[in-house]
């Protein structure tokens, strides 16, 4: 597992590394001074992060009340949050909730139902709010580019719109599938998972359907405050962990705007949603670097936001699993 865990960091500096390996320049480094706004700026970031953590378990001590304590529900956030830090971010930790809510103490059933919810909570967010943010802002804000980097944009752009529908397509699935049309959603999955060619997804296909019925049962009887709850949890822990950059561009790049940074935060997790290494390592700090390039005065300081970035919002996701990891699978359950 240690050496599992090692693979995403070595994977991110190593990118880090090869994309500044032309701008690197220890003199910059040698001169360079924490500021008192800088202090309070980290500091900062570290209080959204916990925004994060705080918003993803007041969702799982609610949805899995009264099984889950909030002791419990923190440590089924940070081990979801490790084993999206060590897998592909197409993966995700969500995938693996199911696991760890049955881990301590919800019924298998109980906790695909749960896991369905909280997927259908994220997908609804940025459903939600992606359109609010280009109705707010103008696309050549989002997509800021000059003529060396028009490709770079171009690309994020169409990466963002293509992985945008997929979310559409996936939340409208969802809320058919565990809300409006259970029934009819899980009969068209089984009949599409009887092709010769999905074969081989067939079971997974058939559990699928089977669970959104399941979870469309429990789901039915809940009140609209109950929705207004775990859905606020969601906008808090989204939010919070946004709002981690913004705190780190107004210790270290004083006068920046402040919105638009917020803003950007919406493409970059979208696009970073497939991304192909573990934790999207690599992919984020160069990512990062470019499509907030506009916006940091120098290289040396793109870096050392980066780094910075990553440090809060991923890398202490490993230490902290890396800790959990002994006493959690050390626990003798049937």
């Amino acid at each position: 597992m240690l050496m599992k865990t090692l693979l995403p960091v070595a994977i991110g500096l190593a990118v880090t590394g090869w994309l500044f390996r032309d701008d690197f320049d220890p003199a910059r480094f040698a001169g360079f001074r924490w500021t008192w706004r800088m202090v309070a700026g980290f500091a900062l970031a570290w209080v959204f992060m916990f925004g994060r953590d705080f918003g993803l378990s007041w969702r799982f001590h609610t949805i899995a009340r009264p099984t889950l304590s909030w002791n419990r529900a923190f440590r089924v956030n940070y081990m979801c949050a490790f084993t999206s830090a060590v897998t592909p971010s197409a993966v995700g930790g969500s995938a693996f909730a199911i696991f760890y809510l049955n881990r301590e103490g919800v019924k298998l059933g109980r906790a695909t139902t749960l896991t369905l919810t909280t997927l259908f909570l994220d997908e609804m967010f940025f459903v939600v709010f992606c359109p609010i943010i280009m109705a707010c802002f103008p696309i050549d804000a989002l997509f800021a580019s000059t003529a060396s980097d028009a490709t770079f944009m171009g690309g994020v752009q169409l990466v963002f719109w293509l992985v945008y529908a997929g979310i559409v397509c996936w939340a409208a699935i969802l809320f058919m599938g565990i809300i409006a049309k259970p029934h009819a959603v899980a009969r068209l999955i089984k009949r599409v998972a009887m092709w010769r060619w999905l074969r081989r997804l067939r079971r997974s296909a058939f559990d699928t359907a089977n669970n959104m019925v399941l979870a469309s049962r429990e789901l039915r009887s809940c009140s609209r405050g109950w929705w207004l709850n775990v859905f606020g949890a969601t906008v808090v822990s989204w939010f919070s962990r946004y709002l981690v950059v913004n705190a780190l561009f107004w210790g270290f790049i004083p006068g920046s705007d402040q919105l638009l940074i917020f803003a950007r935060q919406f493409i970059v997790w979208v696009v970073l949603m497939v991304s192909p290494t573990p934790g999207g390592s690599g992919i984020s700090e160069w990512l990062f670097t470019n499509y907030y390039g506009d916006l940091i005065n120098s290289m040396s300081m793109a870096l050392i936001l980066a780094l910075t970035w990553r440090i809060v919002s991923y890398y202490v996701y490993l230490a902290i699993g890396i800790c959990l990891i002994p006493s959690y699978f050390s626990k003798r359950k049937k």
